[in-house]
């Protein structure tokens, strides 16, 4: 059956005035799905679902619905820079979240803020991230504001005297970590009785743990990424060091007791999120995580889930018809003014300075909590021995 070309404009302009027709918002999401630095990309990736499904349950952002845009940057420097080119020049997504490790933000982050457009990080916690420009924005509660509180809170647990400390040196997480718990220590007045490094890729640390053995140290603090740290974790057993570890948020991963399994009891580390929080938010995302994964999620999972929330607040205030870089522009605008109680807690931006005292991007504003390893799991620290 055909119908004469009047009727079917007519119909068609009656679902426009009814709303019918929303249009979708398109997100990039630019994260390490293989690779190693996959063990925290799929977790945001799924994380970033759950929120998109529970948005467009409910009607999406002023009844658009969004419309996730995902590339794998496979936790490389070169692939970030290519996947942002193609989603900002290609794709015209409104804004990027991602990419998952610091260094690639350093690498891709330069062409999304040369391109105007919000690249928002949820996993890089590197001092710098937000010097590169005031179009980038996180919501990784930084290793500054996290390391002093776990420090400070193993020091009280274990009553730690002196430590030895071992690092990545050729990764710009791990190196920003190192250079973080240095001063803590400093400030904390502990003792270094050694400190070694490691470049990315090694897998046998018995040579720098022999050395951190002769010191004695009281713990161990580690700055690197999960499946190094399970690995030296397991080595430093088996040559017969007992001290605890304390870690930065590359422990955070279900990798860390996959390889590692009980050498790592007695760790300390801090996290923006933790998984006993009772808030209905919380409870609620672990919940729709669980259903739609069928398994736990992790601090990386849920800092997405609340990334695309914050995202999608300021976009109620965006207008997204018409021209593509005044919306991003208005986007980049509307965010800063954003808080939410998410299920990482209480969150607000707050605006980062530059070296060189110029306006960067935006930083998270955010209390951590602190885990205790038990179990061969995390457990939300209380306090008691």
């Amino acid at each position: 059956m055909s119908f004469p070309r009047k009727t079917l404009f007519l119909a068609a302009a009656a679902m426009l005035a009814g709303g019918a027709l929303a249009a979708d918002i398109k997100i990039g999401v630019a994260e390490a799905l293989s690779g190693g630095a996959a063990q925290y990309g799929v977790a945001i990736r799924n994380g970033f679902q759950v929120a998109a499904d529970e948005i467009n349950a409910k009607g999406g952002v002023n009844g658009n619905k969004i419309q996730l845009v995902i590339e794998d940057e496979q936790g490389k420097k070169e692939e970030a820079i290519n996947v942002f080119k193609k989603l900002i020049f290609q794709d015209k997504v409104l804004m990027i979240f991602g990419p998952t490790l610091s260094n690639s933000m350093f690498a891709a982050g330069p062409v999304a803020n040369g391109a105007k457009i919000v690249a928002f990080g949820t996993s890089n916690t590197a001092g710098g991230i937000t010097d590169i420009g005031p179009y980038i924005f996180r919501n990784s509660v930084m290793e500054s504001d996290v390391l002093p509180v776990t420090v400070a809170t193993a020091v009280k647990h274990y009553g730690i005297k002196k430590v030895a400390v071992i690092y990545g040196n050729d990764d710009a997480f791990t190196k920003s970590g190192y250079d973080v718990f240095k001063k803590v220590l400093a400030d904390q007045k502990l003792a270094v009785t050694s400190t070694e490094t490691y470049v990315k890729g090694d897998v046998d640390f018995k040579a720098q743990l022999t050395k951190i053995k002769a010191g004695e140290p009281d713990a161990v603090v580690c700055s690197c990424l999960a499946e190094e740290a399970a690995n030296i974790m397991l080595q430093s057993r088996s040559l017969g060091i007992k001290a605890p570890f304390i870690g930065g948020n590359g422990f955070n991963s279900p990798k860390l007791f996959e390889i590692s399994r009980l050498a790592g009891e007695g760790t300390f580390v801090g996290s923006p999120w933790s998984n006993v929080n009772p808030a209905p938010v919380n409870v609620n995302f672990v919940n729709a995580y669980k259903q739609k994964y069928n398994a736990d999620p992790n601090q990386f999972a849920a800092q997405a889930y609340d990334a695309l929330h914050i995202a999608a607040m300021a976009l109620k205030s965006v207008k997204l018809s018409g021209n593509l870089e005044a919306a991003r522009q208005a986007l980049r605008d509307a965010l800063p003014k954003v808080s939410i109680s998410g299920a990482t807690g209480p969150f607000k931006f707050r605006p980062a300075v530059t070296k060189d005292g110029k306006p960067g991007g935006f930083d998270a504003d955010q209390t951590p909590f602190i885990y205790i390893v038990q179990g061969g799991k995390f457990t939300l620290y209380t306090g008691k021995k």
